[in-house]
């Protein structure tokens, strides 16, 4: 039988918010076992661009390892190649950006289960691209108490068609609304995917108890979230403490000691503490995308 080759049109078709989550989760689990590979992403320089390498997977019987590759070439249309191997050989490969951001919106569910407040019926999105929509996906299969979403970018058309396409594809209204402060205040979950090197939102829209998710730029000079946020913050988890430390001058330096390893909060090792405000600052776990990606393959065979 030959080889499965998905397209990012096949990871649209199959991709399921749960069976993803279902794969990070398992990932996050080996994480916290010591059974998870996971170095550092790494990038190789070219003239004109790099080519920047995640490589991961997990130890045991039935170990999966792979690869993901990306480009930086501005212009460039397939971005991303994922491939999975497993003890009998190379298994397939995954060919695109959605399952990048499949995998990013599943350690963003993952984190809002752990994190935000189990009856959640608010959601507030800053953003209106891939990474809002993924997130947004996995936001309501962990939270299906969510009632009510607002989504707010500097855009009015593409938050406006985000908005129509999500509710139709959602079955669940999204509204489109004219300012940050109003996607945000008085939101239980607030969902952050913006590419701002300045902060969107203030400390003061978010309401007691209320959870972020962050997966903007993280560096000292350049972040989307106001540093107020974490002083406040009763809990700050990340999926990759590793991979945070490695970042240059990262935003929330000084916070570094109070910051959870997600892998402890799925397996109960560490529990968090909601009070006041909570926040998911998320790095992307290497390995993570090789086992969505594995899931995706099985779904295909």
């Amino acid at each position: 039988m030959a080889m499965p080759i998905l397209s990012d049109a096949d990871v649209r078709r199959l991709s399921d918010a749960n069976a993803a989550i279902a794969a990070v989760e398992t990932a996050l689990r080996a994480k916290a076992d010591g059974r998870l590979i996971a170095p550092p992403r790494h990038s190789v320089d070219f003239p004109d661009g790099a080519l920047v390498f995640t490589i991961g997977g997990t130890k045991g019987a039935q170990s999966i390892a792979g690869f993901r590759a990306y480009s930086t070439w501005e212009g460039a249309s397939d971005r991303q190649v994922t491939a999975v191997w497993t003890r009998d050989g190379i298994k397939g490969l995954v060919f695109g950006n959605y399952l990048g951001a499949l995998r990013t919106g599943a350690l963003g569910g993952v984190a809002i289960k752990h994190l935000s407040d189990p009856g959640a019926r608010v959601c507030g999105v800053l953003g209106s691209g891939l990474q809002s929509e993924t997130q947004l996906r996995c936001a309501l299969a962990v939270r299906p108490s969510i009632k009510t979403i607002r989504v707010f970018s500097r855009s009015g058309e593409k938050r406006s068609s985000f908005a129509r396409r999500m509710s139709a594809e959602l079955n669940i209204a999204v509204e489109a609304v004219n300012s940050a402060r109003d996607a945000i205040e008085g939101a239980d979950i607030a969902i952050v995917a913006t590419d701002s090197a300045t902060p969107v939102l203030d400390l003061d829209w978010l309401k007691k108890g209320a959870h972020v998710n962050s997966l903007g730029p993280k560096f000292a000079n350049s972040h989307e979230l106001p540093k107020a946020i974490a002083a406040r913050a009763t809990s700050i988890a990340t999926d990759s403490p590793e991979q945070i430390r490695a970042f240059p001058s990262f935003y929330l330096a000084d916070d570094l000691p109070r910051v959870i390893d997600l892998a402890d909060l799925v397996t109960a090792r560490k529990q968090p503490a909601r009070g006041d405000l909570t926040l998911f600052v998320s790095a992307g776990l290497a390995g993570t995308e090789v086992l969505v990606a594995d899931a995706l393959l099985n779904s295909a065979t």
